[in-house]
């Protein structure tokens, strides 16, 4: 409600609360405001929010490895580099490049496809190597790889592109609309039905893969489910909202430090509901109430997050894994 409220026009909780509920409003002006700008965005902050929050504990759970996140696999990369490819390459490969950036959508399936053929390594390489700690070297590696080829895009661009780029990274959950969001909330609900699968092998794997497969647990399928759930949900929030840090990192610790449990029937549902908290507080800050400008969301995660869970670190002085 406080997300819906503030903002460059501050709406009244009450109008907000008969706006949501299909009461005639006053103000023509605010009930659009709510329904077509505030509302969409508020859900997508929830949407991200709680899709990458629960790849960062899928991931930290499958490596045994807090500093695991949800873009240790290369596919925010591999989203990153389909659309650096879109809006940097008119300086290698002519204006084409620059004409398909200006259609509708465009840097949407960009990313995509990046995150899409990272996906295909990812999978192939789970296929391949039997050893977890692999893939995630090889995720890495296959980040940094692209970052590279990111850095001589850029090289060869000009300022114009270059500046298109840099917002497009500073992520934004302000520019979908209803039928984006549709798109999102079907693939985010893939993702949690994979996850419903695995919740109790999750489990087993907080103890070590040997000690899982005696307790007769599949690794194997196991650790394609929670790659593929990662990549899809990873994938649809660097689409749609851009590259957003901090989330899938910190917001499983804090929500251990918080509830104080490693059980993942009951983490799962509580780390979803921190990411989606964190994310619309974040929103809430940047978006500056009374204010016209609106700061990059990925800059109010870190900024206003990491001192949050350094002090609970500090204060708890020991995490849960």
């Amino acid at each position: 409600m406080l997300n819906l409220s503030l903002g460059s026009v501050s709406i009244p909780l009450k109008d907000i609360f008969q706006s949501l509920i299909g009461e005639e409003n006053t103000n023509k002006s605010w009930q659009y405001i709510i329904a077509n700008y505030r509302l969409p965005k508020t859900i997508t902050a929830m949407m991200v929010g709680s899709s990458l929050a629960i790849s960062g504990l899928l991931m930290q759970t499958l490596f045994r490895n807090p500093l695991a996140g949800p873009f240790v696999l290369g596919i925010s990369s591999g989203a990153s580099l389909g659309v650096a490819f879109l809006l940097l390459s008119a300086g290698l490969f002519g204006s084409a490049f620059a004409n398909l950036a200006a259609m509708n959508y465009s840097m949407v399936l960009a990313a995509s496809l990046g995150a899409f053929m990272v996906l295909l390594v990812v999978l192939m390489a789970a296929a391949k190597v039997r050893n977890t700690m692999s893939i995630l070297i090889i995720g890495l590696m296959f980040g940094s790889f692209t970052s590279a080829i990111i850095s001589i895009l850029a090289y060869f661009s000009n300022a114009e592109q270059l500046q298109q780029f840099m917002f497009w990274s500073y992520g934004s959950v302000g520019n979908l609309s209803w039928f984006d969001i549709g798109l999102f909330l079907g693939v985010e609900i893939i993702g949690f039905a994979m996850i419903l699968f695995i919740i109790k092998p999750l489990n087993s794997l907080l103890l070590g893969e040997n000690y899982a497969k005696s307790m007769g647990v599949n690794f194997k399928t196991t650790r394609t489910l929670a790659l593929i759930a990662t990549s899809l949900l990873t994938g649809v929030c660097t689409a749609f909202a851009g590259p957003i840090a901090f989330i899938g990192l910190a917001v499983p610790h804090l929500t251990k430090l918080i509830i104080n449990t490693s059980n993942h029937k009951v983490l799962v549902p509580a780390v979803a509901l921190m990411g989606a908290i964190v994310m619309l507080i974040s929103d809430t800050i940047a978006q500056l109430p009374n204010s016209s400008f609106t700061l990059p969301i990925n800059a109010v995660t870190t900024l206003f997050g990491a001192p949050i869970v350094i002090w609970l670190l500090v204060r708890k002085r020991k995490i849960l894994f």
